[in-house]
């Protein structure tokens, strides 16, 4: 038994498959021809990881153009909504909906196309519905109430979440990278306390044999090797983050400049009944980090965590948007085989 290891979602996806997305949004190829382009990618991305002996593997995301709007693909939306500046300079921008919402394709669609090649286990990614909540406009839409689009996203998120878990997902990741730019856009704590409340709203919809199989991921937001609320005290965030009901919580760390005293921090405020799996690698820094890097970082983080309670992640995904290229695919792969290779050395050495 070794230390649990797992990678966070997205990888970088190839030209040719970025261009089948545009194509078939833009109604320029016919679904037989996506889909055979999907299903080459997806072979190509379990096999990847299997060859590296990752012990779970997601698929890539190779089905979505963005880890926060794939429920919503296709839907006609208002292109102009709320903008996310990263500190780089680039910019996200949100669409807001227009009128009454539901989910155009799911996680388990993915899940089962993915299980279906492999016998590897296979973790699931949503997106968290603190997150769809921000695509709401800010006037309210005619017959279609702020409240009632909340219900609905609840009502998706619970139907995708049960599927994944009923088809076999090893676990479903909830995607939450908005908890900590929650923060940035109000300080005084208002909007977080109402994702931490929206996201438990969904929970309590699950038992808690359900909930050990159900994690949030929480990072300061990758995309173009650049972030959206770094500049966020850490420390500020922990506390909320453990205020939300999950079996399983996906933390970045390896990007972090003072690990010791975030780790104090998330000692202080962890739940005993919780697997933490902690970023061991840093999805923005271009480096490939070596087995001992990895296991030097793990080595500190159980000086503050149970070891029965330690997993090691990497920071992000490699690539949330699926135009993101500023990591090549071989490297997000080279990085993913130091991490298992650094926590498998670590797990020796702390006897595990």
């Amino acid at each position: 038994m070794t230390i649990p290891t797992e990678s966070i979602g997205s990888l970088p996806r190839p030209r040719d498959l970025q261009q089948a997305h545009e194509d078939f949004m833009s109604k320029k190829i016919d679904r037989k021809s996506y889909d055979e382009v999907l299903e080459m990618n997806l072979e190509h991305f379990v096999n990847s990881l299997e060859s590296i002996g990752s012990p779970v593997i997601t698929d890539g995301e190779v089905f979505k153009q963005s880890f926060a709007l794939y429920p919503i693909a296709g839907v006609d939306v208002d292109p102009n909504g709320a903008t996310i500046p990263f500190n780089d300079g680039h910019v996200r921008q949100l669409p807001t909906i227009k009128g009454p919402v539901k989910f155009t394709q799911y996680a388990y669609q993915f899940l089962e196309k993915t299980k279906s090649k492999t016998s590897t286990p296979v973790k699931a990614t949503v997106i968290s519905p603190s997150a769809l909540s921000l695509l709401y406009p800010s006037t309210e839409l005619p017959n279609y109430s702020r409240e009632k689009y909340i219900q609905d996203i609840l009502n998706e998120s619970e139907k995708d979440i049960k599927q994944c878990l009923s088809l076999g997902a090893d676990s479903v990741q909830i995607d939450a990278t908005e908890l900590r730019l929650a923060l940035k856009l109000d300080p005084s704590g208002g909007l977080i306390d109402q994702f931490v409340s929206l996201n438990n709203q969904l929970l309590s919809r699950f038992n808690d044999q359900e909930i050990q199989k159900i994690g949030i991921h929480t990072c300061p937001g990758s995309d173009q090797d650049s972030c959206h609320s770094q500049d966020v005290d850490y420390a500020q965030l922990i506390p909320y983050l453990f205020k939300i009901n999950v079996g399983r919580v996906y933390m970045s760390l390896a990007s972090e400049s003072d690990k010791e005293r975030i780790l104090s921090v998330i000692r202080d405020n962890y739940k005993p009944n919780q697997k933490l799996f902690f970023g061991v690698i840093d999805v923005c820094d271009p480096r490939v980090e070596t087995p001992q890097e990895v296991c030097d970082r793990i080595m500190e983080i159980a000086r503050f965590i149970p070891l029965e309670q330690i997993g090691t992640c990497d920071d992000c995904g490699f690539s949330p948007f699926c135009d993101d290229q500023s990591t090549s695919f071989a490297t997000a792969i080279a990085k993913i085989n130091v991490r298992i290779e650094g926590t498998n050395l670590a797990s020796k050495q702390l006897g595990i």
